[in-house]
């Protein structure tokens, strides 16, 4: 078993409704992965795939909130993608888990039934912290999960690009700072993008960024009212909490 993955954590989610083992160590899920999945719009029998699943965290929620979606979690990490697996069996949702590497070729991914043209909705929380900018965790687990190259988020979003319908609905999470490369990346067949951007508090410029995109979409992007995870104050937002606790989506999760 590699150093990340020494030690094992049962926490729990959505107020309880979602129980998951993780690394005691390395890259753990967190409000990145409650809030992509609350940001993330789907229906009963939506083909759904997760990139960089992890242990599984955002898609299984998602499939919490919406039952029989059809939720396939890419991993590329095989031990992450084995507790993927566990936590899946543990919550009683059905989801097919992949060990595969999301900038893999086509032929790859088809090797694992994930066809070009195919699948209605990705979600995704890539690496985002540049290289260049951020000194990277000693933890290798962790420094993989959030250390990208110049290449990763069009590898990523490019590859979200092949697997999506025409119409087909991408959702991820990235830093605020690096919007401008989301928007560069999405600019080659995305459109109708909606962007939430995510504040620790009203004092503060946001630290995250949500973006929904569409395959072929061509209405003007939408940028939201930002999200503030605290009042000024210092007090959990209402909104944010009831979302953790399973209770309320996100805007860019509604019609």
């Amino acid at each position: 078993m590699s150093e990340h993955l020494t030690g094992i954590t049962e926490d729990l989610f959505l107020g309880g409704r979602l129980r998951l083992r993780q690394p005691r160590k390395g890259h753990r899920a967190g409000h990145d992965a409650m809030l992509l999945a609350a940001a993330t719009a789907v229906e009963a029998g939506d083909q759904v795939v997760e990139f960089g699943a992890g242990v599984g965290a955002a898609g299984l929620a998602l499939a919490r909130r919406v039952g029989g979606i059809v939720l396939r979690l890419v991993e590329i990490d095989p031990q992450l993608a084995a507790l993927a697996r566990d936590n899946a069996a543990a919550n009683n949702v059905a989801a097919d888990v992949l060990v595969l590497d999301v900038t893999a070729s086509a032929e790859a991914f088809e090797r694992c039934a994930l066809k070009p043209d195919s699948v209605d909705v990705v979600l995704m929380n890539p690496p985002f912290n540049d290289a260049m900018r951020h000194r990277a965790s000693p933890d290798t687990g962790r420094a993989s999960a959030h250390v990208a190259d110049t290449e990763t988020l069009d590898g990523w979003i490019g590859a979200s690009r092949r697997l999506l319908k025409s119409g087909g609905r991408l959702t991820l999470i990235w830093r605020a700072d690096g919007l401008s490369d989301v928007l560069a990346a999405l600019a080659r067949g995305f459109g109708s993008l909606a962007i939430l951007p995510v504040h620790a508090d009203p004092t503060k410029p946001a630290m995250r960024v949500l973006v929904r995109a569409v395959k072929g979409g061509r209405a003007p992007t939408r940028i939201l009212a930002g999200l503030m995870l605290n009042e000024e104050t210092g007090v959990p937002n209402k909104e944010v909490a009831d979302m953790l606790a399973g209770g309320e989506v996100l805007p860019l999760a509604k019609p």
